[in-house]
């Protein structure tokens, strides 16, 4: 906490103050193709403006095409040679989802970094057009589909190129905020036990399941990809639409503890980016260093029991 507020580097050089730009000061990523969903607003238009920055070729994934191309502009405008490219994504479709990996694999572009950095929170009880609980759908469903979808461009990518992939999933310190039982699978479209906050972080901690079981897969099969979870920290961006009255005087009673958007995007550029991380896989991050995450999302069995159920689900769709 002290660290938090202080802003103080921790082992890696970087902290809670440390910036997109500061962290991935001297990086050439010339040779990177990177797709990043949700990379017209907040932390997701930061990254993208960053690593466009960094010279990455940087492919904005989004629902609302208009305001991503708002993004991509507003980039081009300090970034004249910026590498940017827009496609349509609605996560919480997992007929969209396919579409867009049918229309990213036909450009024939390489895929050396994905991050899956979009997502809804707080939301009110409802479901997907697949009939999933929404926060679960968008937030863990569609990236798990998506990331099913384009392994194998990314594992031909790696291997032609020689340059290790990263897969990132963005999560949040509200995994350790779950139900009971973690995921409760039996009981996922449940209206009455729902909770806005709970079923928020229950996705969260899906996305850090995932990562570490697709983590442990790509290192037993040798794959020269890795795979990391994301806390970006408390960041003031739309994505606290939802919340309730307490939850929004819970942040300003908290102020101190939040960080602006360039702050926001550190830790996702740091793990996309930094030499540092080559090789490391399977690990949490909170401001740009590694941290130890809650027990749920160690749990080895329940990894493997999600990774079933999500697979079973996206191939049913």
């Amino acid at each position: 906490m002290f660290r938090l507020i202080t802003g103080i580097a921790g082992p890696s050089g970087f902290g809670s103050a440390s910036t997109a730009e500061q962290v991935t000061q001297g990086i050439d990523a010339t040779n990177l193709t990177v797709l990043i969903t949700g990379g017209g607003s907040g932390i997701g238009f930061e990254t993208a403006r960053v690593l466009a920055l960094r010279n990455a070729h940087v492919i904005i994934a989004a629902r609302n095409i208009e305001s991503a191309n708002e993004a991509k502009q507003l980039i081009l405008k300090d970034n004249k040679t910026a590498r940017l490219d827009v496609l349509k994504l609605d996560l919480a479709s997992l007929k969209s989802v396919k579409a867009f990996a049918d229309n990213f694999i036909a450009l024939n572009l390489p895929l050396n970094i994905l991050i899956n950095n979009a997502g809804i929170m707080f939301c009110p009880y409802q479901l997907s057009e697949d009939r999933m609980e929404m926060q679960f759908a968008t937030n863990h469903l569609g990236h798990f589909y998506l990331t099913k979808l384009l392994l194998d461009k990314m594992k031909e990518t790696a291997k032609s190129s020689g340059i290790e992939g990263r897969i990132i999933n963005l999560t949040s310190v509200a995994h350790l905020h779950t139900y009971d039982e973690g995921i409760q699978f039996d009981k996922i479209n449940e209206e009455t036990s729902y909770s806005d906050t709970k079923a928020y972080g229950q996705s969260k901690l899906a996305n850090m399941l995932h990562a570490n079981e697709l983590s442990r897969r790509l290192q037993a099969e040798g794959a020269n990809i890795t795979v990391n979870s994301v806390h970006p920290g408390l960041i003031t961006t739309n994505l606290y639409r939802h919340s309730s009255i307490f939850i929004k005087c819970l942040k300003y009673l908290t102020y101190i503890l939040w960080k602006n958007v360039r702050q926001g995007a550190a830790t996702t550029c740091y793990v996309a980016l930094h030499p540092a991380l080559k090789g490391v896989s399977g690990k949490y991050f909170v401001d740009c260093n590694e941290f130890e995450p809650g027990t749920f999302a160690t749990d080895k069995d329940l990894a493997k029991r999600l990774w079933d159920f999500s697979n079973k689900f996206v191939d049913a769709a």
